[in-house]
């Protein structure tokens, strides 16, 4: 049986990745903040999204290729950022990276990932993008830039949408600490998960490299409360002017869902405005990232990216039709990957692709951006 036959959806690789992987760190994957009623809220919100069939439209030859800041990719989706991507499958960002940029995709590296700028840099042929949890010493924050750039990344990606630590409640109950150190309950799980075990080890356990060079604590914490926080500020417009002054690349704002702050980023010189609510980890009384979106697209001219609940091509469309530029999605890779292995990511995309195909085809488009005609 082929692996499209096996596997045709996100949902198949959700389910294979939750039986290869140990409890701890499946919850660590999938768990919200809170009673997860944002999670929901995203997923109940681009279920409404519906769109009208054409029909007689003849034949069409969908064209997925999107312009974003100035880079054109063949497909309007990326890999967001997610921490500690390496405890869900060993190696993950080195892997996702080399996945994405083969596929001539964007991959963006978390500032608390189990790689550093260094290592998974020169994978991305120059397109990489880093994203920043924002550092309080001006010193550390300096050096960060500096090892983005000589590492080849081009756009800096700024996470506003994480002032304090989350709950995570699910995440707490499972044991996790930053670093991961096994208990004798966690290693009764490991013990289950053979394939992860073996590659964990082959890889060493995971930790925050990255912020290695900048504090030597390593003392273990509940993993919302980890060592990144004895070193990030929660921003503000000042720092962001800041930042704009001494990152000479492109520069995102991640974590938007007010449309009032979308005039005043765009004045602050960000080149675009990533609209999140962090896939519901956070905050769990924020508004479904899709509903937030077409009042941002009306409140400014700046490419939107967007996450937060995708599951499908046909979630990329929705999003697209309601003013999104382009769509970056961070647990469905880690499905894919902790499903598939090595092999998980190039499967993801072309479900993706050909979701996004199949779906264009009913409505009888040649380009995603023409649903904003259509939207209904």
């Amino acid at each position: 049986m082929s692996i499209d036959a096996r596997y045709p959806a996100i949902s198949d690789l959700r389910a294979r990745a939750e039986r290869r992987i140990p409890k701890f760190v499946w919850e660590y994957l999938d768990s919200a903040t809170g009673n997860e009623a944002t999670k929901a809220r995203n997923r109940a919100a681009l279920d409404a999204i519906g769109f009208t069939p054409s029909i007689l439209h003849g034949e069409i030859t969908p064209n997925l290729t999107t312009t974003l800041m100035g880079e054109t990719y063949p497909a309007p989706f990326g890999v967001a950022p997610v921490g500690m991507s390496g405890l869900v499958w060993p190696d993950a960002e080195r892997t996702l990276a080399r996945a994405a940029t083969r596929a001539g995709l964007p991959y963006c590296l978390s500032t608390v990932a189990t790689q550093t700028p260094e290592t998974v840099g020169p994978l991305t042929d120059g397109r990489g993008w880093f994203q920043l949890y924002p550092p309080r010493d001006p010193e550390i924050r300096l050096d960060m830039l500096r090892r983005a750039h000589e590492s080849g990344f081009s756009t800096l990606v700024l996470t506003v949408d994480v002032p304090v630590a989350s709950r995570r409640e699910r995440q707490l109950r499972s044991g996790l600490t930053q670093p991961p150190r096994l208990t004798p309950r966690l290693l009764a799980q490991v013990a289950l998960r053979p394939a992860w075990a073996f590659e964990t080890w082959s890889h060493g356990m995971p930790h925050m490299r990255t912020l290695d060079a900048y504090s030597s604590d390593t003392s273990a914490r509940d993993s919302t409360a980890h060592v990144g926080y004895l070193l990030r500020t929660s921003p503000d417009w000042d720092y962001l002017t800041w930042l704009r002054e001494h990152w000479q690349g492109k520069l995102v704002v991640k974590g938007v869902l007010n449309p009032a702050d979308a005039p005043r980023l765009q004045e602050a010189g960000v080149d675009a405005i990533w609209v999140s609510n962090h896939a519901g980890r956070q905050f769990d009384a924020a508004p479904a990232s899709i509903t937030a979106l077409p009042q941002i697209r009306a409140a400014t001219r700046l490419p939107l990216i967007f996450d937060s609940g995708v599951e499908s091509g046909l979630d990329i469309l929705r999003a697209i039709a309601l003013g999104a530029d382009f769509v970056m999605m961070g647990r469905p890779w880690h499905y894919a990957l902790a499903a598939l292995g090595r092999d998980g990511p190039a499967h993801l995309i072309d479900i993706l692709t050909r979701d996004m195909i199949a779906n264009m085809g009913q409505l009888g488009i040649t380009r995603p951006t023409w649903l904003r005609r259509q939207i209904g």
